[in-house]
């Protein structure tokens, strides 16, 4: 296989055990090339495909056509998860990738060209919505209509030292699972930090407060990508702001997170100053502005 071939999933599908493991590469933009080396494993979701698994090592190279630089984890970075960390979540067609609908409702696509586009199109085909970052304001597409959209800030805590005001020494910290989920749901649609789906829970840890038994605030970990994580689906219950349950939250997620050796960092919309404000005296700093883009199958012109 040569050094600029494409996986053809649909060739590796049903492979033989005894053919593998064989590697393949999936090429990136930027000069990024990430080398996958498969092999056959019970009932694996990695890819979107039984039976494969994925494991993987990032070596920066020179793509033809690409300015020679490396490219940094965090840019492009749901592609990058769906295509390292959290390939066992990733539905794919061609040059896009997208979470399981009930995970997230988070896509990419390899970069934003008209084959990159092409395979969003065959993703959506089948069902649902898909929410991109990119790095320009969506330009209209073909076939794709543009559901919602908004500047993201995103945010990188270097700076492991910021800490968080105490609180009332009766209120504890739960880890939250599946048997959470409905609460769960509820309170992002209620604070709407972002997409948050029934699945949402698995890519990480979530911790949460409660009052009166009641779910009143939560923060945990979403993207991940080779020596980051993220800080995600930080809310609070209206009736509780306030009381510094965000920071108390975020906090502990944020050193469990750097005690695996991994940076945090967050998303947020660039005109929520409120919480920007919040996040910055935790330590996080502005890295770059992306574009949300939510994006659904429309109408072939």
């Amino acid at each position: 296989m040569g050094l600029n071939s494409r996986i053809n999933y649909e060739a590796l599908r049903g492979a033989d055990s005894a053919a593998l493991p064989r590697y393949c590469q999936a090429v990136v933009p930027s000069s990024l090339i990430l080398f996958f080396m498969f092999r056959a494993q019970g009932s694996d979701r990695t890819m979107g495909r039984r039976g494969i698994t994925v494991s993987w090592s990032a070596l920066p190279q020179s793509n033809h056509g690409m300015k020679d630089r490396a490219m940094h984890p965090l840019d492009n970075v749901i592609w990058n998860a769906l295509t390292t960390r959290q390939a066992e979540f990733a539905e794919s067609c061609g040059q896009a990738r997208r979470f399981v609908p009930e995970v997230t409702l988070l896509g990419g696509i390899s970069d934003p060209s008209v084959e990159g586009y092409d395979s969003l199109r065959g993703l959506l085909a089948g069902r649902g919505t898909v929410a991109l970052f990119l790095d320009q304001p969506y330009q209209a597409r073909n076939g794709l209509e543009l559901a919602g959209s908004a500047p993201l800030l995103q945010m990188v805590c270097e700076n492991g030292n910021a800490r968080a005001a105490a609180i009332d020494s009766k209120t504890k910290l739960i880890e939250l699972n599946v048997a959470d989920s409905a609460e769960m749901i509820e309170l992002t649609a209620l604070t709407k930090p972002g997409p948050f789906s029934t699945r949402t829970h698995e890519l990480g840890t979530y911790l949460g407060i409660r009052n009166a038994g009641k779910l009143v605030a939560m923060t945990g970990e979403r993207l991940k990508v080779p020596g980051y994580t993220e800080v995600s689906a930080v809310c609070t219950h209206p009736e509780h702001t306030g009381r510094g349950y965000a920071g108390v939250l975020m906090t502990e997620v944020m050193q469990r997170i750097r005690s695996r050796g991994e940076t945090p960092f967050l998303h947020v919309r660039e005109d929520n100053v409120r919480a920007i404000q919040v996040y910055e005296r935790l330590g996080f700093r502005r890295r770059v502005v992306s574009h949300l883009a939510v994006l659904r199958k429309g109408e072939a012109k």
